[in-house]
């Protein structure tokens, strides 16, 4: 199967470091859902930052509420691309529901944290998504994202952050529906 010597979970997840067979891995492990999670759990502490990185790409689609700290520790990995997937994992929706969707005292303060100080402005980049998710309930987060807008080195991290900050596009559209009655005196819709 798959061309694999060994089509367990953890050998699999060894795979993700492997170029070669890193896709077929990932798709099957993907493929296996609930029942690979434990082993991709596992491989968030491999010593292959690459097999790092795929797990938590991995979580992005798997996610269940045991590997949500898992996935708030890996956004410190001294690894960038791993810190980069880490943070899409946790700002992303797509693939969850607000069933284990991290709140802000699990996430914000480490998002804070990289968007402010991050060596990589990829990783500020994702940190700013996430912190943007709570930046219509938490000062802290628009501040924040303000201050990246007017002050991060690098001009895509500073438009990214502006799309998020009050005012910003994705901002406005997602405004929750009080705070749109409460600046038109009445909702979108009506």
């Amino acid at each position: 199967m798959l061309g694999f010597v060994r089509t367990d979970n953890n050998a699999l997840v060894a795979c993700l470091g492997d170029p070669q067979r890193t896709v077929a891995a990932y798709r099957e492990l993907l493929r296996r859902g609930t029942d690979a999670v434990r082993a991709v759990r596992a491989g968030l502490h491999d010593e292959d930052p690459a097999v790092r990185e795929g797990c938590c790409r991995l979580l992005d689609h798997l996610v269940d509420i045991e590997s949500m700290d898992a996935l708030v520790t890996m956004v410190d990995d001294p690894d960038p691309r791993v810190r980069i997937a880490a943070f899409h994992a946790l700002a992303c929706d797509r693939c969850k529901g607000d069933t284990c969707a991290p709140g802000a005292d699990r996430v914000l303060d480490p998002a804070l944290r990289h968007l402010a100080t991050d060596p990589d402005r990829h990783v500020r980049a994702r940190a700013a998504e996430l912190v943007g998710k709570f930046a219509h309930s938490d000062a802290r987060a628009a501040a924040a994202l303000q201050r990246s807008r007017a002050a991060d080195p690098d001009p895509a991290v500073r438009k990214k952050a502006g799309w998020f900050a009050p005012g910003g596009t994705i901002h406005e559209r997602t405004l929750p529906p009080d705070a749109r009655r409460t600046r038109s005196g009445r909702t979108r819709d009506s």
